[in-house]
């Protein structure tokens, strides 16, 4: 069996990570890794890689877990390995199509040598198996809960959507809040769903924050003035001061996304870059060339 990758180098992150550099690194190697956004014969490695990644948060995310990781390595969760008790016990999980989602579900019990996480689908990196490590017997049999994925778009996430699926053959529809992000679950009387959010090609998203590059004229840059900026709302005319340098980061409260278990939104922040023309004309030239004799 070919050897495991380290969890935190999996993640990109140091042993001391704090939670919110785990989430942020996950959020960040989920999107870059998603399935949905590769095609072809880079898909299979990207399922694989998207796998490990999740595997890797839901293991460093949960504190014991992680504990027992930093103490005994991949070792703490295979057979007779440093999480004793447990190395009897052998969770199975189901994975499967189902209408427009993908869902896994698992239960707890059974017999065997094998580990409690051998050959389990962290297809829910958020979910918590609380029962392995306290909160309840591990060899007690949990009601199966079926988990089902749905990707949406971007701006769906942002302003909420209401969608249609087929559910056991049955017509339903579902509320997706506003605001829910990459790695969401919204949990409904008969299963728990996990959001996955398609990349926009424009904004990017930080928790409630978005990013947004504007690429201003260079004359502007200079001179000053308004432009429009795009906002996940509409359009917004911003100043721009005189002398504005490229890699400059503008402010705008309140215009990102709303927050999902709380009130009010988060910000959007605007980096400015500054376009240098790649041609000019004569009258334009001789403009220049004064401006570089004055130290301009």
């Amino acid at each position: 069996m070919a050897a495991k990758s380290d969890y935190y180098d999996i993640l990109g992150v140091s042993k001391d990570a704090s939670q919110e550099e785990l989430k942020k690194a996950y959020r960040k190697q989920a999107l870059e890794w998603h399935p949905d956004r590769h095609q072809g014969a880079d898909k299979e490695a990207a399922e694989k890689r998207f796998k490990e990644i999740n595997e890797a948060y839901q293991i460093l995310s949960d504190a014991q877990k992680r504990a027992a990781y930093d103490q005994y390595g991949h070792q703490a969760f295979s057979p007779g390995g440093g999480m004793g008790g447990f190395a009897g016990q052998n969770p199975f999980s189901q994975a499967g199509q189902w209408g427009p989602f993908t869902y896994t579900y698992s239960t707890r019990g059974g017999s065997g040598g094998e580990s409690p996480f051998a050959g389990f689908d962290f297809g829910d990196p958020f979910d918590i198996f609380e029962s392995f490590f306290g909160g309840g017997s591990p060899f007690r049999q949990a009601r199966q809960v079926p988990r089902y994925s749905i990707a949406i778009d971007f701006m769906e996430a942002i302003k909420g959507v209401e969608k249609e699926v087929e559910i056991e053959g049955e017509r339903r529809k579902i509320k997706i809040p506003a605001g829910v992000d990459e790695g969401s679950r919204i949990k409904f009387d008969e299963f728990i769903l996990s959001i996955n959010i398609r990349p926009h090609e424009i904004f990017e998203r930080d928790g409630s924050d978005i990013h947004v590059k504007l690429e201003i004229p260079y004359s502007l840059a200079t001179l000053g003035g308004d432009i429009n900026v795009p906002t996940v709302d509409d359009q917004l005319k911003i100043r721009i001061r005189s002398g504005t340098r490229s890699g400059t980061i503008m402010r705008l409260r309140g215009k990102g996304a709303p927050i999902l278990r709380g009130r009010g939104r988060g910000d959007e922040y605007v980096r400015i870059t500054v376009a240098v023309p790649e041609r000019l004309n004569n009258s334009q030239k001789e403009v220049v060339r004064k401006l570089q004799e004055e130290g301009l």
